[in-house]
Formats: structure tokens, sequence, C-alpha cells
């Protein structure tokens, strides 16, 4: 396999690793020296030529090829297993509905979050379990950088630079989780977005990317009671409008065990969820008041802001560890600007039937 990449000659690991950081290659991180069999590797296992064309940033018609990938995947500890959510991940944030230059450019200073659905979760043994939003296990820690070393390398999404972020947040480091679908019964995420057609196929794979935040742990251990708890993600939604964002957007919920079971004992699915939280979520402008933000209510005050613009954009995961009356909510960047946009792992996009 003839690859276009230029080399550097290293004489051992160490030195290896020092070239790449004095060239501001790595994410602050050791990273893995692409050599020409392990690129090759990653490609042959995708079936994917060097060439290959994944997209096009559309600002800065920036290419993305897949031999680049290959090497920031690599790079990032990534096997050749790996490499197909790679691809899958990088297709979706070049979806015209996600609009990649904004987030990745903003001031505000989201991530990519990644959600994977589907059979790929089990081959690469991905944990939707315990610590689901911290210490990842293998698959979604690498996947989840390897992403970053793309944008980073190739597009020259870097701190300083493109990126124009005034704090930031850990999960540009890699933020990456995956639906823990053998505990529940709920209709997953990819199975949701992708539409009947394809998830009446079974056994489809996915990744959903998503312009987040930071997560945002809540904790209700004193009801059972659907509507109550509901409330209480609804109320953290909206505290996410009065402090940071009042527009509407994709919201990420995660959901451990012990509050699905209060749901499924009700008889909830998580369309009900949604339904019932997009009801609640929603703040006045004169809200703003109280939060130190009363110069901008002016004679708006009782004007109405929903967080969701419908219940569908509310985005529900399976996940966590077992115990404890923990959900997080995991807010959009700026709203509209950045829509959620989830594509199938092996999936041809804007390909030509002939």
């Amino acid at each position: 396999m003839q690859l276009a990449s230029s080399r550097v000659r290293a004489d051992d690991l160490f030195e290896a690793q020092e070239a790449f950081h004095s060239r501001g290659w790595t994410d602050g991180l050791p990273v893995v020296p692409p050599t020409d069999a392990a690129v090759a590797a990653c490609l042959d296992w995708a079936m994917l030529a060097p060439d290959h064309l994944i997209g096009i940033e559309p600002v800065r018609a920036r290419a993305i090829t897949a031999e680049k990938a290959a090497v920031n995947s690599v790079m990032a500890g990534c096997l050749p297993p790996h490499f197909p959510v790679v691809v899958t991940a990088l297709t979706a944030l070049l979806q015209p509905e996600f609009g990649l230059h904004g987030p990745t450019a903003s001031t505000g200073g989201c991530a990519v979050l990644l959600i994977v659905n589907g059979p790929i979760r089990r081959e690469l043994a991905m944990d939707g379990t315990f610590s689901v939003l911290g210490s990842a296990d293998r698959s979604r820690a690498v996947i989840a950088r390897a992403v970053r070393l793309v944008l980073a390398n190739v597009l020259d999404v870097k701190p300083g630079g493109i990126d124009r972020s005034t704090l930031g947040h850990p999960g540009k480091l890699g933020y990456c989780i995956a639906e823990d679908e053998e505990a529940t019964g709920w209709i997953s995420l990819g199975d949701q977005r992708l539409g009947t057609a394809l998830a009446e196929q079974g056994h489809v794979s996915s990744v959903t990317a998503v312009a987040s935040m930071a997560p945002r742990q809540v904790m209700n251990e004193w009801t059972t009671d659907p509507a109550e708890l509901c409330e209480t993600l609804a109320a953290e939604i909206r505290a996410n409008q009065l402090n940071y964002s009042i527009w509407p957007g994709n919201y990420v919920v995660v959901l451990p065990p012990q509050l699905r079971t209060h749901f499924d004992a009700a008889g909830w699915t998580k369309d009900d969820i949604a339904n019932c939280v997009y009801e609640r979520a929603r703040v006045r402008r004169g809200d703003w008041a109280a939060v130190g933000k009363g110069a901008v209510v002016k004679d708006r005050a009782e004007r109405t802001y929903p967080a969701l613009e419908s219940p569908e954009d509310l985005l529900i995961v399976a996940a966590g560890g077992p115990a404890g009356g923990f959900a997080a909510v995991i807010p959009p960047w700026l709203g509209t600007r950045s829509h959620a946009a989830t594509v199938a792992v092996g999936a041809c996009v804007d390909c030509e039937i002939n």
C-alpha cells in the first residue's frame, strides 16, 4: 500500500515522542508512532484506499482522507477494528446539520460527544456501565482521542488557533459513551435516529455526534414517580438555560439503571420521558433577572423559551452503573447552530447509485 504522508525518523520510542510533541502533533499525552504497517492495517480493516475522501470541512475546504484519519487513529492508540468507528464519527461531524466549524472554533468551548450504538459496542468491548462519563475503556478512549487528533492535525483545531475556547472542558481530550442496550428494553438511540427502515434490518451499529458542553450530574432518590424524575431533569436543563444559553438544542440525558427501573415500572418509554421533559424544560425571559442578567430582560419578561424545539431533540441514553439515583444532563453548545448527526457504521454517505 502506497502512503502519501511524509515520514519522521526516530531512533527509539522516546525520540519519537519528542519529535511529535515538538511539532505540536499531540494532545499533550504520549502517542503511538504511526508506522506504515500500523496505518496500512487500519486502512485494510476498513477496506479503504489511502486517498479515500471521508469528507471536506466546508468553511475552510480542508479535506480529511482515510490515510490522514488512520495516521491519527494509530497515534491515539487505535487498533484496526477501532478504525471504522473513527471513520463513522468523522463522517457524522461532516454532515451539514452538525456544522463542524462553529462548535470547533467557538469561544464557548464545547467538545464532540460520541454516542455508540449497535453490535460494534460488544465487538470492541465498550462499557456502558460504571463511570460511563469518567475513565473510559480502551475502545471508547482511543476512538474519542482519534477524532480529537484528526481535528487538531488535519483541520488545525488547536487551542489558540482555530479553537478559540475561553475555558473548554475535559471532554476535549475524549468524549465517548456507549449505550447499555442489553440492560434495557428501550429502543436504542441509534435505532431511534436512523429510522425504521435501517433499524428493522437489525445488527446496525451507529455513531451519533453531538456538540456538547460538560455533563451536569443530578440526583433524585426520594421518589419513584416518573413525572417527578422528569422535573429533576427539566430543572437542571432550565438552570443551563439561565446560566449558559437560553436557546433550544439537542440536550442529552444519561439514565442509569436505578432511575430506569422507576420509568419501567410505570410503563414509560423514551418517548414518554422526552414529551414530559419537553413540556417542563422552558424558562421565561424575566427569569434571567434572578441570575444577574436583568439588563437583557427589557420589555420581554413574559416571553417563554423552550429548551427543546421538539421532544425528538432530547437524546436519551440508557447507561451508567447499577446503583444510585443519579442521572446526567449534557447541554448543547449553542442551540440550533449545531444539530446532532447520526451515521451507521459502514454506511456510504452521499453515494451515487448507478
